[in-house]
C-alpha cells in the first residue's frame, strides 16, 4: 500500500504556493511514524503496544514572529495553515532572519546494516524482553526491584518550503534500557544500563554480559564503602566523557541559550580559550551510523560537522536557521523537533570529544590518591554547573587502580572543568546510549562519544570525612 506522505507531495507543493505569499516563510512539515514500546517491571507487564501515527504541522514566520499549528487529519490542513499564518501576523513585529540554506529536492532513506525492528513480530520482542529480565532476577537473592523497556520507531517524514524545498526522508531507531535495584538491610544500589541503534534489530539481541552487569554492579556496590568525599584528580572513561561534553558542553553551545541569554552569550565569546590546547570538541549529524545521525534537519538543512572547541578555543556553536540569522553565523543543521507535535528547535546530534595522545595506561601516572569513574548512573545540569554519578568507581593510588567505591559523584563548573583537563587519552567510545530532553521534547536520539579524560581538582561526593 503506498505510503500516504507520498500522495501527499503534489498536495503540499499546492499548498505551499496558494499560502506563501501572505508570510515571509512557510513550511508544512508531514510525519508518518510506527513503533512498539514495551515495559516490564518485575512480573508486571507495565506496557506492550504498537502503535501508528499519522500527522504534521504547519510553521509559518512573518515580521520575526512565529506561528505554528499541528493535526492529525489530513483534511484539517488548510484551517490549520490559516491558524499558523495568523498567529505569525498577529505577534511578528521585527525583521524576519532566516540564514540562507539552498532548498533542495531530494528523497532520502537512513540504511540500516540489518534487520528492520518493524520486520519482527511483537512476541518475538517480548520474548527479548522475557529473557532479559530473567537475568536480571537471577543474578541474586538480593536483587529486589527490576525493569526492562524495549523500544522502536521509523519515522518518514515529508518538508514543504515556501522556499522550494521539497525532502522525503526516513529513518529506524531502537533503544533498550536495563535497571536492577539490590538491597541489604538499610542499604540500597542500583544498576543501569542502556543501549541504542540505528543498525539494525540484531544489535539488540546479545546483550546479555550488559544486561548481567547492571544487576552484578547493584549487588557489589551493597558491600562496597562509599568514597570520601573531597577534591580529587580524576580519570574518567568514554562513556562518562561522552556524559559530559554532551550535558555539560553541548547543551551550552545550542545557539538559542545564546541569544536568549546575554550572559551565555558572554561567555561563549568566539575565540575564547577554554581548554587543553589538545582539546577538540566536535558535534554533527554527518557521520553516518549514528542515532543523531540524519541528512537533513526538520528545516531541510542539511547535515554537516561542526567544530565547537579547536586547540582548546571555543570556534563555533549549533544552529537553527533563525539562531543563525539573527548572530550572523551560517546554520549547521541542528534544528530539530521530536514529532509533529513540536516546533523545531536546537538542538545536538551527535557530540564528541576528539581522540588524544596520552596513552591511557599514562593518564593514572602520578596520581597519589584519585578517583577512576566509569560509565553513568544519572546527572543533572543547570547552566554551567554539573553533577554526574558514576556507574562504577575504584579509588586510584600511587598510579595504580585500587579499591572499588561507590556513591560517587562528581560536580563542578564546566568551563573550569574543561580548563582542568590535564591529558586527553588515546582511546574512543561511541555511546549510542542517548535519548535528550530540551523544550518538553524528551527522548530525542543522540550520539556522544569521546577517549578517557584525566582531570584535576574535580569536587567528589561522597561520605563526609571527619
Amino acid at each position: 500500500m503506498q505510503s500516504l506522505l507520498i500522495d501527499a507531495k503534489n498536495l503540499l507543493s499546492d499548498l505551499i504556493a496558494r499560502y506563501s505569499s501572505r508570510v515571509d516563510y512557510l513550511m508544512i512539515r508531514l510525519e508518518e511514524s510506527e513503533g512498539t514500546d514495551i515495559v516490564l517491571r518485575g512480573d508486571r507487564i507495565e506496557t506492550l503496544s504498537e502503535g501508528i501515527s499519522i500527522g504534521g504541522h504547519i510553521r509559518a514566520c512573518y515580521r520575526g514572529g512565529w506561528g505554528l499549528s499541528s493535526f492529525n487529519q489530513l483534511t484539517t490542513i488548510t484551517e490549520r495553515i490559516e491558524e499558523a499564518i495568523a498567529a505569525a501576523r498577529m505577534i511578528g513585529d521585527e525583521k524576519t532572519l532566516l540564514a540562507a540554506v539552498e532548498p533542495v529536492q531530494v528523497v532520502c532513506k537512513l540504511p540500516l546494516a540489518g534487520t528492520n525492528p518493524r520486520h519482527i513480530p511483537l512476541s518475538q520482542k517480548k520474548q527479548l524482553c522475557d529473557r532479559y529480565m530473567e537475568l536480571l532476577k537471577s543474578t541474586d537473592n538480593c536483587i529486589t526491584t527490576t525493569s526492562v523497556r524495549y523500544a522502536d520507531s521509523c519515522q518518514k517524514i515529508i518538508l514543504a518550503s515556501s522556499e522550494g524545498a521539497l525532502i522525503e526522508q526516513s529513518w529506524v531507531d531502537m533503544e533498550m534500557r536495563f535497571a536492577a535495584t539490590a538491597r541489604k538491610g538499610e542499604t540500597v544500589q542500583t544498576g543501569r544500563e542502556t543501549t541504542g541503534s540505528r543498525q539494525g534489530f540484531a544489535d539488540l539481541t546479545a546483550l546479555d554480559k550488559q544486561v548481567q552487569s547492571a544487576a552484578q554492579r547493584a549487588v557489589a556496590a551493597l558491600s562496597l564503602p562509599p568514597v570520601k568525599g573531597d577534591t580529587y584528580t580524576v580519570v574518567i572513561d568514554p562513556i562518562l566523557t561522552g556524559l559530559f561534553v554532551h550535558e555539560a558542553f553541548g547543551h551550552l553551545s545550542e545557539a538559542d541559550m545564546a541569544y536568549e541569554n546575554p550572559d551565555v552569550l558572554e561567555v561563549m565569546t568566539i575565540g575564547r580559550q577554554f581548554g587543553h590546547p589538545e582539546l577538540q570538541i566536535f558535534d554533527g549529524a554527518a557521520p553516518q551510523g549514528h542515532r543523531g545521525s540524519y541528512f537533513y534537519d526538520d528545516e531541510g538543512t542539511p547535515a554537516s560537522t561542526t567544530q565547537l572547541i579547536k586547540d582548546g578555543a571555543l570556534v563555533g556553536r549549533l544552529h537553527s536557521r533563525e539562531t543563525a540569522g539573527k548572530l550572523g553565523e551560517a546554520a549547521t543543521g541542528n534544528a530539530r523537533c521530536l514529532s509533529y507535535h513540536y516546533t523545531p528547535i536546537v538542538r545536538m546530534s551527535n557530540t564528541w570529544i576528539e581522540r588524544g595522545k596520552t596513552p591511557v595506561a599514562e593518564l593514572f601516572a602520578d596520581i597519589k590518591q584519585g578517583v577512576y569513574a566509569r560509565n553513568w548512573l544519572g546527572g543533572m545540569t543547570n547552566g554551567e554547573m554539573f553533577t554526574f554519578s558514576a556507574g562504577e568507581a575504584w579509588m586510584i593510588r600511587d598510579g595504580k587502580i585500587a579499591e572499588p567505591v561507590k556513591d560517587v559523584t562528581l560536580s563542578g563548573n564546566v568551563f573550569q572543568t574543561l580548563a582542568d583537563i590535564e591529558a586527553i587519552g588515546n582511546d574512543f567510545y561511541w555511546d549510542e546510549s542517548g535519548g535528550c530532553g530540551k523544550g518538553g521534547q524528551n527522548g530525542l536520539p543522540v550520539g556522544c562519544g569521546g577517549p578517557s579524560l584525566r582531570i584535576r581538582d574535580v569536587v567528589v561526593g561522597g561520605e563526609a570525612r571527619e
